[in-house]
């Protein structure tokens, strides 16, 4: 039996990638940012070989790492969820996804007032915790959505749940996400719940997200057909559209997903557990909570020894990320980065990587350990 625990810590780069200055972020480093903070503390990854990986020079390195170690050079053009994953399950996509500084066009949107029945506000990128401060008001008095984008390629649809109930909102989205489709085709439509009286608004744990469809087979696809178990924590089925997937789990925050990786590490099962723990970059880095997301990364540290304490003979644990968001870079968006790459396993032989080109590394990984 052949046990693989991918984690994905969502947004933790670990300094700006060779092309960040195309994407204006030279001189991002997630990693060395929330190092500053009085709640960092992580023996536990550095143990592993986190401070001996390339470009991380802000923390303690250890002699002799158990882990195989690397880092991570993204081929795709973008730094979003999507891409990120994506390529990290083996397609690396040559064109980014749309994405709409200015808003969505107006073909788009009034298509999608039309079939939804409803009329919209703001249509603008925007911090989604600012969206509902702004636009909450007017969106409880006229019941209009508040639809937004962000430097992603995402719809986000925002409401009231006492104004429309999250399957409602969700029913939305589906609308949305039939209109969004060839040059439109934006990686995901996210429903965004919020509840609360003015001046207190705040979102709730049934955000929803609806992605595009990968646009080919993945090693979730391949790992299925050839019938091993791929079992999804976290918003992994979401960013898969269900694709390749044949046990889904969800998790309210970081610490409820370690909880069920947990969970799932005390079960038996052949083939491949991948996880998303999303705080790290939807609470924190979009944020930019540096002491909350070095908060954080201490708590997944604290979690690593129990969930190590249970992992088989044969089994493998592997850590990554799927881009950077720097809680002290500029703005509020993600951040070209360069990740992190730890694979530890009791048969694991000790490697020092280097710098890899392409997070499909890990795809190709996986399915060299499971005979593929």
């Amino acid at each position: 039996m052949k046990r693989i625990f991918l984690c994905v810590l969502d947004s933790f780069g670990i300094g700006h990638a060779p092309d960040a200055d195309v994407f204006n972020d030279t001189g991002a480093n997630t990693l060395k940012s929330i190092s500053t903070s009085q709640k960092f503390n992580i023996p536990n990854l550095i143990k592993l070989g986190l401070g001996n990986i390339d470009y991380v020079d802000c923390i303690g390195r250890c002699e002799n790492p158990p882990s195989t170690y690397g880092a991570l050079i993204e081929k795709s053009k973008g730094k979003d969820t999507t891409i990120g994953h994506w390529e990290i399950a083996g397609i690396v996509s040559e064109n980014p996804l749309p994405t709409y500084p200015d808003g969505f066009p107006d073909e788009i949107i009034n298509e999608f007032e039309k079939q939804a029945g409803v009329g919209t506000l703001c249509n603008k990128p925007y911090s989604g915790t600012d969206v509902i401060r702004d636009y909450g008001n007017e969106h409880l008095e006229t019941g209009k959505l508040i639809v937004y984008t962000s430097a992603d390629s995402v719809f986000q649809i925002a409401a009231h749940e006492k104004i429309v109930s999250p399957e409602k909102l969700y029913d939305y989205c589906r609308i949305a996400r039939k209109i969004l489709t060839g040059k439109h085709g934006v990686g995901r439509v996210i429903a965004r719940p919020f509840v609360g009286e003015s001046d207190n608004f705040t979102r709730t744990a049934n955000r929803h997200d609806f992605s595009i469809e990968p646009p080919q087979k993945t090693l979730l696809d391949v790992m299925k057909d050839n019938n091993y178990d791929v079992i999804s924590i976290g918003k992994i089925s979401d960013i898969f559209a269900g694709k390749g997937i044949t046990k889904s789990i969800l998790t309210k925050s970081n610490n409820d997903g370690m909880q069920k990786m947990l969970e799932t590490a005390k079960e038996d099962f052949n083939g491949l557990c991948f996880v998303n723990l999303v705080d790290f970059d939807m609470i924190y880095g979009h944020r930019r909570d540096k002491d909350g997301y070095a908060q954080a990364l201490t708590e997944f540290d604290e979690f690593l020894p129990e969930f190590m304490e249970e992992m088989r003979e044969d089994d493998i644990l592997i850590i990554t990320a799927d881009h950077g968001c720097d809680p002290c870079f500029r703005g509020t968006d993600h951040t070209r980065e360069n990740v992190p790459l730890l694979i530890y396993g009791k048969k694991i032989r000790p490697e020092n990587l280097g710098t890899i080109n392409g997070f499909d590394y890990i795809s190709d990984f996986i399915k060299k350990s499971v005979g593929l």
